[in-house]
């Protein structure tokens, strides 16, 4: 599995700023129905009542939300860079401003799993986390996350 795989260059935004981390949910739910046609409310529940069973934030500016739904076939992916980080809980109490939300299917299991680990492996490396932040244009904030791989490989 490669990121390009469950990332399009439509599920990538830049938002200015977000006020809670109930908004940034919102704003997960809405670009994943825009880009992936999934029902805004259900991904926001499905965000939601994940997130209650223990905060997402990994670190360093990082956020992985994920959940899964019914209505989904395969592992699917949106991405949001702030320009201005916001609270999210995260393990080293640092606000956070790249978050790569996993949707995947309720069965999805070692799918699940190894997209996380792709998504967590690339986000690990400040390099990458660097260019993501100085970039805000979608089209490049998607070449950076695409590429990484990439360049890893070779």
């Amino acid at each position: 599995m490669k990121i390009h795989d469950i990332l399009q260059p439509a599920s990538v935004r830049s938002v200015a700023s977000i006020s809670s981390k109930k908004r940034l949910f919102q704003e997960l739910a809405e670009l994943a129905s825009t880009s992936h046609g999934l029902p805004q409310n259900t991904v926001f529940e499905a965000l939601q009542e994940r997130e209650n069973l223990g905060p997402t934030g990994v670190g360093q500016g990082v956020a992985l939300p994920h959940a899964r739904l019914d209505t989904l076939d395969k592992v699917v992916a949106v991405f949001i860079r702030l320009d201005k980080p916001v609270d999210f809980d995260a393990a080293d109490r640092q606000p956070v401003d790249l978050f790569f939300c996993l949707l995947a299917p309720k069965d999805a299991g070692v799918e699940h799993l190894k997209a996380l680990a792709l998504v967590s492996r690339t986000l690990r490396q400040q390099q990458i986390c660097a260019k993501l932040r100085a970039n805000d244009d979608p089209g490049t904030v998607f070449a950076i996350l695409t590429d990484a791989e990439n360049s890893k490989a070779a």
